[in-house]
């Protein structure tokens, strides 16, 4: 059984930063990617942001230039840094991650509880 736990959302000011970090635990053979989604009322959930597991990134464009994601391999962890931050980032975000739990099964995917980050103005 795989576990995403997720921390550091809160409310913010517009113009300032916060960092999100997800943990995997469990049984993980091969991360594959991690990333985060978030989902604001009446939306549909939207990516944010990914990283591999040989460090290549991709960006929702409106977060490029504003936010960064980085990944501790060792410790199955990523991390989203936020900077900038508008009002229109409100939203719950996600942690994602697309692994193996051993050698030979599928590829699962598997999603954090969510943490709610709140921009005020």
């Amino acid at each position: 059984q795989v576990q995403l736990v997720e921390s550091g959302g809160g409310l913010v000011q517009v113009g300032g930063s916060l960092r999100l970090s997800c943990a995997a635990a469990g049984s993980i053979f091969s991360l594959i990617t991690m990333g985060w989604y978030r989902q604001a009322p009446g939306n549909q959930r939207e990516l944010v942001a990914l990283i591999t597991s040989g460090g290549n990134t991709r960006y929702a464009d409106i977060v490029k230039g504003r936010f960064t994601i980085s990944r501790d391999s060792a410790n199955n962890t990523v991390y989203l840094q936020m900077n900038s931050l508008k009002a229109e980032d409100t939203a719950i975000y996600f942690c994602n991650a697309d692994l193996v739990v051993a050698p030979g099964t599928y590829q699962e995917t598997y999603w954090g509880q969510g943490t709610q980050v709140t921009v005020s103005s």
